[in-house]
């Protein structure tokens, strides 16, 4: 039972043996880390070359301005080799951020440099995201995936954990850019986890129609599936809020509430606690309650908590909201993933995952420069209590979803 069943579309390992997926797992592990330290090093970045909450607008904008292109993500994860897709972008991420922090200690780095460069970086990530969870299916047996997502989502919320605050120790003893560098190492080693993957991309081939009709089938699927599209529609509302509060949660915490580096650091980390807890009661309402209902109550309790956390300037209680917030989101978001991958067949798991991303993102680089303005004009816990407001009304059209 090796990589022949795997070809041949047929049973693979179980979850415990299954070792290819625990490769791709690992590498998660490792760029989940570094990519913590990342959310913390470029902000302090654009606030050490600029000072302005509109350049930190912008550096978020930049970043998440790639959203716009997940219809060619999605064609490309269903056109190409998945385990590639994964290889080029982790290795193009590698070499960025490396230039990036070399620059920066080296006190070379021009801000318009870095707008590039994060703009470049979300364009790999983009790619990464949804050829990986195009390529999940193809590594484990149907019956697998939620436990998969559920692990994954556990994963992400452990180096939550872990990393922010390392990463605001080594920032703050030495530099953003050498948080950076570490955040290049862990692509590094999340390329070479990768490359020991032997598991082609089952079923996926070259086609003869254009680009916008493989790009078109992603959509019409979409349209056409409710629960695919009520909890895309909801999912819009609930990333533009969410946008808004992170592109000014590290400006707000530094510059607003006054905390230093490491401490934004242990906040960060135990937000990753919550969210653990989040992961270990998902797999207890999972059981109980349907993926509607959770869904909705996790979107309110989230949206909720970031109201609140726009309120307040108590360190701990700014520690209690976070991870309440973050503990609502690692329980909507295996959900929503295994709620995907069950409902797509694998030739449209690409196009129907970027799909998704693109109508549910697609306001993500107008909110991180709206975020900037607002902040600019009424303070960051303006910002923060209007995103908090619209993630908690997105719960509302979960009820449509039929989920």
């Amino acid at each position: 039972m090796g990589e022949h069943a795997y070809r041949m579309g047929g049973i693979k390992p179980g979850l415990k043996k299954n070792k290819e997926i625990h490769k791709l797992l690992s590498s998660n592990f490792i760029s989940f880390f570094g990519d913590q330290i990342y959310l913390i090093a470029v902000p302090l970045m654009v606030l050490s070359l600029s000072g302005s909450a509109i350049m930190m607008g912008l550096a978020a904008a930049a970043e998440r301005l790639p959203v716009l292109l997940q219809p060619a993500a999605g064609v490309l994860a269903d056109r190409m080799d998945r385990r590639k897709l994964l290889l080029i972008c982790d290795f193009g991420r590698f070499v960025l951020t490396g230039l990036l922090g070399i620059l920066f200690l080296a006190e070379a780095l021009p801000l318009w440099v870095l707008f590039c460069g994060a703009f470049s970086i979300g364009v790999f990530s983009q790619v990464y995201q949804t050829a990986q969870f195009a390529y999940v299916p193809n590594l484990v047996n149907k019956e697998d995936l939620a436990a998969v997502n559920s692990i994954n989502s556990a994963i992400l919320n452990t180096s939550v954990l872990m990393a922010p605050a390392a990463g605001g120790l080594v920032i703050s003893l030495y530099s953003p850019g050498a948080g950076l560098i570490i955040n290049s190492l862990s692509f590094l080693a999340a390329f070479a986890a990768v490359a020991g993957i032997s598991v082609p991309a089952a079923g996926v081939a070259k086609r003869s129609q254009s680009f916008w009709k493989d790009a078109n089938e992603g959509f019409h699927f979409v349209l056409k599936t409710k629960p695919l599209f009520y909890t895309n529609l909801a999912l819009l509302l609930s990333v533009f809020g969410t946008t808004l509060f992170l592109t000014i949660l590290i400006f707000h915490l530094k510059d607003t509430i006054r905390l230093s580096v490491f401490e934004i650091g242990i906040l960060l980390s135990f937000s990753g606690a919550g969210a653990i807890g989040g992961s270990l009661m998902a797999g207890y309402f999972n059981k109980r309650a349907s993926y509607r209902k959770l869904l909705f109550f996790s979107s309110f309790t989230g949206g909720i908590s970031i109201v609140l956390f726009g309120f307040t300037g108590t360190f701990w209680l700014l520690v209690l909201l976070n991870s309440a917030g973050t503990a609502a989101a690692s329980i909507m978001n295996p959900c929503i993933a295994t709620l995907r991958q069950n409902v797509t067949p694998d030739h449209l798991m690409g196009r129907v995952q970027a799909t998704s991303r693109l109508m549910t993102w697609s306001l993500m680089p107008g909110a991180a420069f709206l975020a900037g303005l607002i902040a600019e004009g009424l303070g960051t816990s303006a910002v923060i209590i209007i995103g908090g407001m619209f993630s908690a009304a997105a719960s509302a059209v979960y009820v449509k979803a039929g989920a």
